[in-house]
């Protein structure tokens, strides 16, 4: 066996079965995937009668984020077909992802971004993995509708969700949260933008129950924020605004297959602050030791809201029966947006070199 069979063990390579590859399907990969499903004890504690809840922590992909996934497949796919280049709108984590994917590639990744509106550490995965990155006046919607007419009259493969190699790809996710805890979850919780993610996790839930892997389906919740919450307000918004600029889209791509997901889990899409957003993702750093960029905290915001009367939406008693199990999807790490953190947390305390000096300032 050569070592690079032994050493691919990207998802392509330990889920070709289940995706939509031949042998004539180049596989470009980073060994994407393998992300850790990290049980929370203190969120666990938080909810009560025995039930456990477990962090599915796409951060630690190769570029930092969930998107990873579905690029794997999307740039192959491409590839396979002959392009020569690719495209995406991003509001970040898609350009790092499809930049990395075609770098690997050695093909061309065009991004085009809402002026403004993205953080620096995404913008700059992009620079550095060779994209040429186009800022358009504009929100992340109207990026996505330009990159649609592109690819419809351009030799240029289009790397958004609306390719479905990239849900086939992103479903892999749900595949080794069955592996890992040997069934599906009772729930699982995650931050809805463009709503791809949620309709993959998903469609893998519903092919390894099909295929006897699972005995159950999880009930599937999605949070937005509140300023960016079309599918919960069940009308497009126009001017989305929020802090979690991942989650920054006013018409998602994949909305119809991420109501169908809601529907057939027996589900709900609700919204979280940003405010709540914040001190979520604050709380999961400081407790749990998991740094997650702000649209991933969505989830967490999500959980405590789902546990709080006053709330007027709380899920518990339907959803969290005793020992449940609940997964939440935490997207990407905190690095893709460390100036809100900053921003947030405040800075360094100043201090002379003296024992003394710092003993006062610590409190000791």
């Amino acid at each position: 066996m050569s070592f690079r069979t032994l050493h691919d063990h990207g998802v392509i390579a330990r889920y070709r079965e289940f995706l939509p590859v031949t042998e004539a399907t180049p596989v470009i990969s980073l060994n994407e995937g393998s992300t850790p499903l990290i049980h929370s004890p203190k969120l666990s504690a938080r909810v009560g009668r025995d039930c456990e809840v477990f962090i599915k922590y796409e951060g630690l992909n190769p570029t930092g984020s969930f998107k990873d996934r579905g690029m794997t497949l999307a740039l192959s796919k491409a590839v396979e077909r002959g392009a020569q280049a690719v495209i995406c709108a991003s509001t970040g984590n898609t350009s790092a992802a499809a930049a990395a994917y075609a770098a690997r590639a050695s093909i061309t990744c065009i991004v085009l971004l809402p002026a403004g509106k993205i953080a620096f550490g995404k913008l700059a995965q992009a620079f550095m993995y060779g994209a040429k990155v186009v800022a358009i006046e504009g929100n992340f919607d109207d990026a996505l509708r330009l990159v649609r007419e592109i690819g419809e009259t351009e030799p240029i493969a289009v790397v958004n969700s609306i390719n479905p190699d990239r849900l086939e790809g992103q479903k892999t996710a749900s595949f080794e949260i069955i592996e890992e805890l040997g069934e599906a979850p009772d729930v699982h919780i995650l931050p809805v933008g463009n709503a791809g993610n949620i309709s993959a996790y998903w469609l893998g839930y519903q092919e390894f129950h099909a295929l006897k892997r699972s005995s159950r389906m999880p009930v599937m919740l999605g949070f937005q924020a509140a300023g960016s919450a079309p599918i919960f307000h069940k009308r497009v918004i126009e001017k989305p605004e929020t802090i979690a600029t991942a989650i920054r889209i006013g018409n998602p791509a994949s909305w119809d297959k991420a109501n169908a997901a809601i529907a057939h889990s027996g589900g709900a899409v609700d919204i979280v602050t940003d405010e709540e957003i914040l001190a979520a993702q604050v709380w999961l750093a400081s407790h749990e030791g998991i740094f997650v960029e702000p649209a991933s905290a969505a989830s967490i915001a999500g959980l405590f809201k789902s546990l709080d009367p006053a709330s007027g939406r709380a899920y518990d008693a339907a959803l969290f029966p005793e020992g449940a199990k609940i997964v939440c999807t935490v997207t990407g790490h905190g690095l893709k947006d460390p100036d809100v953190a900053k921003d947030k947390c405040g800075g360094v305390i100043p201090a002379k070199a003296e024992r003394g000096e710092i003993l006062r300032l610590i409190g000791a």
